[in-house]
């Protein structure tokens, strides 16, 4: 398997060596070699003297050495670790000097320039140009730039530099490189967009705890040390008959909800340093109306280390008249521990020691490992950070210790972590506020499950990926088989100028089968896009696999034992029958080569699969429907997990370099996936893997249309009359069909794009017999070219030849109203299909 980086990064900050000095010695042994050949008499005097200056030199050079002063690693050398790092970063990085000229620049960078060489390069102030406020941001950025200063900036760019999404986040930072050269500035840019987008959904997540707590079965509120009621939920607040807007935001104070002077029971007035006071005090509220409402509540102030109370959290237990007291704080303590218990939200409190005081449902399900006893190991006293992964732990514990400080406003942590070995990675983000406790200090955690959330930002940053690819690989083979076009057409008229016994035919022979042999890669990029031609038919899967088990056999070898079980009443299924074997022998090729020298058995099962027996496959991505499966299984040395997200990719291999492309299942995936079906593998390391293939059922439908005859084949006399128009942007492509078409009789007409073919239309009038188009031109394609020619009263049939698929155009067409031919196509080939349209 091997790696193509997708740039290099560009870097002219080392300095060349002197040349001149090199010279100079050169030029000194040149001299004292010429005395001994041109003054003998003198030799052994220069020679003493030589010897002498080499031997100064050198014990200055080893005294250099030895303290210091001479170093034989190059400077280069040393900055290897640095420039690796800097290259390899996920931050765009780049270095410039002054305001126009970059010096360095990584990879990440180029890759936001979209940049494949230096000449693509841009500054950050030209890369982000655009909307005001953007431009006011990298105007400060460059300010502080210019003044040696560092500075800071988050931005939004809508689209984002990569095209993809509505908006996308920024972080820019500027750094003087004083140290480096005068007026040299270090810029970074890193995306936040991920980040952003969940902070938001973390703020959506907070907004739903504090919805549950306001409509909790009890009344919740704060009360400043002055009396003030900061907030208040919405429970107490209908009780009382206030807005909850007014209510909590600091509009009411206890007097204006406690009857009979009764706040004063909720004053404290000092305290010792750190103590925590709870109380349970009855007495009556006041209602908006004027009438009261008996409460009882659970009163708690904690007090500052400079003895001063600090806000109150109180808990509010309605105890109206003609209920019995005891029985209605049960009712209301059961129902706030449902409460509590069934938030989807894990929250729990710690002591300063990260022991767990108490927990939810929700919480004791997310890390039933934080509530076992822990293990006698360095991070004994804080179970929660027992199984989190390393990179996260000390990140956790940081946030922990600043709650048990009473810090506020502490960042969300992200965290990994594994329940034990052979488990599913589980990811979490963390909450931390601080609590104290009858005078202990202790931590508020509320975590969120994010685990499905991450699994999802990477499948669809795997789709897009592969979304990606296929884009590039369908417009390089599009590209690819014009000039496939061009090569084998005049291989053609070259082959019917020559004879087989010139010298020449046989080399002209192997032109056109290598380029042959290139148009069959074309066709797997193409089919890795879903972009290739298919010729879908009704097929009996059993029948096909029955016909090519013969040459399974021959592929695999005698070491290797093919068997075939066919399940019954197979139902059919519409594919193209030469992609389907495609399909199929690339996968025994696979299987094949991963057996052990000593051979195998590869198994291949047919069967169907209803709607209800989907569920079965456990494949969350298989809508339930009915599938014709077909099962490659071989008992081979099986696929690791981390290599099997990844074998469908485009030109991963495992092989050694000569013995694959690394397009063979990307081909099975592209073939499988524009049939309508889908293709999953199960594997296991030393015992084999099995690789699903599931087609649509093919249920034809009452009244159907008859499907088409073929066209009679021409006979041999292949010259014919009549005007054709050719319409094709490539030169190449366009010449060898004029050349074609005129040498067997045909008058030729050409047009390099659609809008010249319709003024060619409108000039010859109806003259025109028969149009060869193109399907993607510039200004205008041939499918809009055929649309307009139809509105024009042109009834010339068309020809349409394309490299894509005919389904990838041919939907909003007449049926019937024109023909196509896929490229690359032969002289014979474009003959034949023109003569048969012309009739």
């Amino acid at each position: 398997m091997s790696e193509n980086s997708a740039s290099s990064a560009y870097d002219r900050s080392e300095r060349p060596g002197n040349a001149g000095l090199v010279l100079l010695l050169a030029a000194g042994l040149a001299a004292v070699t010429a005395v001994f050949f041109f003054a003998p008499a003198q030799a052994s005097r220069f020679t003493l003297l030589a010897l002498s200056i080499f031997a100064i030199a050198g014990i200055f050079a080893l005294f250099a050495y030895a303290v210091g002063l001479l170093q034989l690693t190059s400077r280069a050398a040393r900055n290897d670790l640095t420039k690796l790092i800097s290259d390899t970063s996920g931050e765009g990085l780049v270095v410039t000097l002054g305001d126009l000229q970059i010096i360095y620049a990584n990879e990440a960078y180029m890759e936001l320039c979209g940049a494949p060489d230096v000449g693509g390069l841009m500054t950050v102030e030209r890369l982000f140009a655009g909307p005001p406020e953007v431009s006011e941001a990298i105007y400060r950025l460059a300010q502080a730039a210019r003044e040696g200063r560092r500075h800071i900036e988050d931005l939004r760019l809508s689209p984002p530099l990569s095209g993809s999404g509505d908006a996308g986040w920024y972080r820019i930072r500027v750094s003087p490189l004083k140290r480096y050269v005068d007026g040299a500035t270090l810029w970074s840019v890193a995306d936040v967009t991920v980040d952003r987008q969940r902070q938001e959904n973390s703020f959506l997540e907070l907004q739903h705890a504090i919805d549950f707590l306001d409509h909790a079965p009890a009344g919740f509120f704060s009360a400043a040390p002055g009396g003030a009621i900061p907030y208040m939920n919405k429970t107490l607040a209908g009780w009382l008959g206030y807005d909850l807007t007014g209510a909590g935001a600091g509009g009411l104070g206890l007097s204006d909800i406690v009857a009979n002077n009764g706040e004063a029971l909720l004053a404290f007035d000092a305290g010792a340093p750190g103590e925590v006071r709870t109380q349970q005090i009855d007495l009556d509220f006041k209602r908006r109306d004027g009438r009261s409402l008996p409460v009882r509540l659970l009163h708690r102030v904690a007090f500052g280390q400079d003895g001063a109370p600090g806000s109150s959290r109180t808990l509010a237990l309605n105890r109206a008249s003609g209920e019995r007291s005891e029985e209605d704080l049960r009712a209301v303590e059961v129902k706030f521990a449902r409460f509590f218990n069934s938030t989807p939200m894990a929250i729990a409190t710690l002591d300063e020691t990260g022991r767990l005081r108490r927990a939810n449902a929700a919480f004791a399900k997310l890390f039933p490992h934080a509530l076992k006893a822990p293990v006698a190991k360095e991070d004994a006293a804080w179970p929660l950070l027992e199984s989190v992964g390393e990179r996260d732990r000390a990140a956790l514990k940081a946030a922990m210790l600043a709650a048990f400080e009473g810090q506020g406003d502490i960042k969300p942590v992200d965290a990994v972590f594994e329940e034990g070995a052979g488990a599913a990675v589980r990811s979490a983000r963390f909450f931390f506020s601080p609590d104290e406790e009858a005078g202990r200090r202790g931590a508020m955690v509320y975590a969120l499950d994010t685990t499905e959330q991450r699994k999802l930002q990477e499948e669809f940053a795997q789709s897009q990926k592969m979304q990606a690819v296929g884009q590039l690989a369908g417009g390089v083979a599009h590209d690819f088989n014009n000039m496939l076009t061009a090569i084998i057409g005049y291989s053609d008229l070259l082959l019917a100028n020559h004879r087989p016994t010139d010298p020449s035919f046989q080399d002209i022979m192997q032109i056109k089968q290598t380029a042959n042999r290139a148009a069959g890669l074309t066709r797997q990029l193409l089919a890795f896009s879903r972009r290739q031609t298919l010729r879908p038919q009704v097929l009996q899967l059993g029948d096909v696999l029955s016909e090519l088990q013969i040459l399974l056999r021959r592929l695999v070898g005698e070491k290797v034992d093919v068997d075939l079980r066919h399940g019954r009443d197979l139902w059919q299924v519409k594919a193209d029958i030469n992609q389907f074997e495609q399909v199929i022998i690339n996968l025994v090729v696979n299987a094949r080569d991963a057996m052990p020298e000593s051979g195998g058995k590869i198994l291949l099962r047919t069967r169907n699969v209803s709607a209800a027996d989907c569920a079965e496959l456990k494949e969350p991505a298989l809508p339930a429907a009915d599938y014709v499966l077909v099962e490659v299984e071989d008992n081979g040395c099986g696929i690791p997990p981390e290599l099997q997200t990844k074998i469908f990719e485009p030109f991963f291999t495992t092989k050694e370099v000569g013995k694959g492309t690394g397009l063979g299942l990307s081909m099975v995936f592209g073939i499988v996936k524009q049939s309508g079906g889908f293709v999953f593998v199960v594997s296991e390391v030393g015992k084999g893997t099995t690789f699903r293939i599931l087609l649509p059922r093919h249920i034809p439908e009452a009244g159907a249309a008859v499907p088409k005859t073929e066209a009679a084949k021409p006979s041999s006399d292949y010259t014919g009359q009549g005007v054709i128009l050719l319409v094709e942007d490539e030169d190449a492509v366009r010449a060898f069909g004029m050349r074609a078409l005129a040498s067997r009789g045909y008058t030729v007409l050409e047009a390099s794009s659609g809008l010249e073919a319709l003024e060619v239309v409108d000039r010859e009038g109806g003259k025109i017999d028969l149009i060869v188009s193109d399907v993607v031109m510039p200004e205008m394609d041939g499918p809009t070219m055929f649309a307009e020619l139809r509105k024009r009263g042109v009834k010339a049939k068309v020809i349409f030849v394309s490299g894509y698929a005919e389904e990838a155009f041919a939907k909003n067409l007449p049926e019937g109203e024109f023909g196509f031919l896929p490229k690359p196509f032969t002289l014979k080939q474009l003959i034949e299909t023109v003569k048969g349209n012309l009739g």
